[in-house]
């Protein structure tokens, strides 16, 4: 059949083949459903055709054979009523619609035989798709698990711990150094106090030398 010379590029056969060596097996096995699809397609319509004109070659198989038994009757007819060139017309006829038997007997069982053989590839390729199909979703949820996992294992690389300790030790230290500072400065503050106390108490001392030395030269100048 001509729908059947070429077939498809992608056979059952060798589609497990490719499908161990594609990166992409349900883009290999869509590619494959497409093309099956476009025959399925195309033989269904071939097949309707086929037995459409079937069917007229059976119409006109069975009126050639009931003109040629009607005109053998009527040629029987005749030759009894003593019409012998009645009869020998008949027979004429007769002897056409025989030829016209068996021409239309030979095309009809070509196109019998034709149309078992398409109905026969329809039931393959229909069976290979069936087939395949159910190979798609096996190798889809093997791809959908797949991708899923490689999330997740990005997902779990970025939420990882091991990170974990340097960023507590950079913790520690800025901890740390703001507890350095916070005693340096009290510290500082204490010391500036200390200053100031002692050079309260040196004040206080040169202010009482002052007075006392004042309080004698008054004395002094009484005494006078």
């Amino acid at each position: 059949m001509g729908v059947f010379r070429r077939m498809r590029d992608i056979t059952v056969a060798t589609l497990n083949e490719r499908l161990e060596q594609s990166q992409d097996p349900v883009r290999l096995i869509d590619q494959f459903l497409m093309s099956t699809r476009q025959e399925i397609d195309e033989a269904e319509r071939l097949y309707r055709q086929c037995a459409s004109h079937t069917k007229q070659l059976k119409a006109q198989l069975d009126q050639a054979q009931t003109m040629r038994t009607k005109r053998e009757e009527q040629a029987l007819l005749a030759l009894k009523a003593g019409e012998e060139n009645l009869a020998k017309m008949a027979l004429q006829e007769k002897l056409l619609y025989e030829e016209k038997v068996e021409q239309y007997s030979d095309l009809y069982e070509q196109n019998e035989q034709s149309l078992r053989d398409l109905e026969e590839q329809l039931n393959v390729l229909k069976s290979d798709y069936a087939l395949v199909y159910s190979k798609r979703q096996y190798y889809y949820a093997r791809m959908e698990t797949l991708r899923l996992q490689q999330r997740m294992n990005e997902r779990m690389g970025s939420y990882g711990t091991s990170d974990i300790p340097k960023i507590f030790s950079r913790i520690e230290d800025r901890v740390s150094d703001l507890e350095h500072e916070s005693r340096s400065l009290r510290d500082l503050r204490r010391a500036g106090q200390d200053i100031m106390n002692y050079a309260g108490t040196v004040l206080q001392s040169t202010l009482d030398q002052e007075l006392a030395r004042l309080k004698q030269k008054l004395n002094q100048s009484g005494k006078e």
